[in-house]
């Protein structure tokens, strides 16, 4: 059974209303001097603003905005149906122009649409930009474009598909993609699909899924492995599935990792893993590790329900459970300086609630997150700009900066 409460399955119904979460008061007055004083309130559960930026600009359905390496005068926002628009990075701009429109070749509804955008860090100089998508029949694709203008906009004839992967079902695609500190394309896929991984995708490193890869693709067709990946020198999954170990793994034990980023500063790898019912996870990924799905979900046993065995698994940084918390949408580790008490805590939040958390980078494993903030977006994804200072993306169209 497909899990209807999967991260953007809510795409259609924008106009769900999320109820809000008070924060906690303080005590009453004090009587006469007999009385014991009373105790300090607790802290506020919102210690961040929301301010709504490049309300000029339309979007329909974004999952995602980036800025090219070395260019912060503007913005490339992905829309789910399979188009990459840009705009100036000026509050004051009304404008967007379309830098690649791929919907011909993108199936888009659900949780399935143009997924992810990964500039080349050369961009400036070769002009790569690469794009993740579902293409008909539920095939996740990486392809390389080119722009031959300048970067103003991107070429769709010069496609070069660099992998594909068929899905099990039409959700848990993943689909985020990015370049690592070290220059190689890093790649996130869910589980294929369906309730509790039924074809244990996650847990098998004979297959792609659930998992996140990590390929160089400098060379002149394709991609090749780079040494470090745990399962380097086994033949390439062509397709994503292989009778031995998938040397494209970077990590494994993942249900459907939905916008991760790379830490600025210490080129850590985050991610949120939307959970199957019970927990949402944020977790640090490092190279060779296995995160559990589908034996556990977040820090607790899902198959078994009891008794299940830890060797050889990583818990999540933090956790919080369902309820009116529904998917957790992954974000950035904050670099800025508009939030001096944020910098250095990865900021995250979720698609159903709204609500907004952080946890410090160098917090241990099992760390509670803090609530800093509980707004009314259907939160799609989380963007980062050169100065480190972090924007929530609205499936609904809006844009919104974290500020004090």
């Amino acid at each position: 059974m497909i899990n209807s409460r999967a991260i953007l399955g809510l795409f259609s119904t924008l106009g769900l209303i999320i109820a809000g979460c008070g924060g906690g008061g303080g005590g009453g007055g004090g009587g006469g001097n007999l009385n014991p004083p009373n105790p300090p309130p607790p802290p506020p559960s919102s210690t961040v603003s929301t301010q709504q930026v490049f309300a000029g600009v339309t979007l329909s359905a974004p999952v995602g905005m980036v800025q090219a390496p070395g260019d912060n005068t503007r913005w490339f926002a992905i829309e789910q149906t399979g188009v990459v628009v840009v705009f100036d990075n000026d509050d004051a701009n009304a404008t967007r122009d379309v830098f690649v429109n791929i919907t011909g070749r993108v199936a888009a509804g659900g949780e399935m649409g143009l997924l992810g955008i990964a500039f080349h860090p050369d961009f400036a100089t070769n002009g790569e930009v690469f794009l993740s998508y579902t293409a008909p029949g539920m095939i996740s694709t990486i392809s390389r474009f080119t722009s031959f203008d300048g970067g103003l906009t991107l070429d769709p004839a010069s496609e070069e598909i660099i992998l594909t992967v068929p899905q099990d079902q039409g959700n848990h695609n993943g689909g985020g993609i990015a370049f690592g500190p070290d220059g190689f394309l890093y790649i996130g896929f869910g589980d294929g699909g369906g309730g509790g991984d039924p074809l244990e995708r996650a847990e098998s490193t004979t297959n792609v899924l659930g998992a996140f890869l990590r390929i160089d693709i400098d060379i002149a067709v394709g991609y090749q492995i780079p040494p470090g990946n745990p399962f380097a020198g086994n033949a390439l999954c062509v397709g994503g599935f292989g009778s031995g170990n998938c040397p494209e793994i970077f990590a494994w034990g993942f249900r459907n990792p939905w916008r991760w980023s790379f830490d600025m500063q210490t080129g850590q790898l985050w991610v949120g893993d939307v959970g199957q019912g019970s927990w949402e996870e944020v977790d640090r990924v490092d190279v060779g590790e296995n995160y559990g799905w589908d034996i556990r979900e977040g820090a607790h046993c899902h198959e078994p329900s009891t008794g299940c065995s830890t060797n050889g698994l990583t818990d999540p940084v933090t956790e919080y459970p369902n309820g009116a918390d529904i998917s957790i949408t992954g974000g950035y580790v904050y670099r800025g300086t508009a939030v001096p008490d944020q910098v250095g805590n990865f900021i995250f939040g979720d698609f159903g609630s709204g609500r907004v958390w952080s946890v410090a980078a160098d917090a241990p494993i099992g760390t509670d997150p803090t609530e800093i903030a509980d707004t009314n977006f259907s939160i799609s994804s989380f963007a980062q700009d050169a100065d480190g200072e972090v924007y929530i993306v609205d499936i609904g169209g809006s844009v919104h900066q974290i500020v004090p």
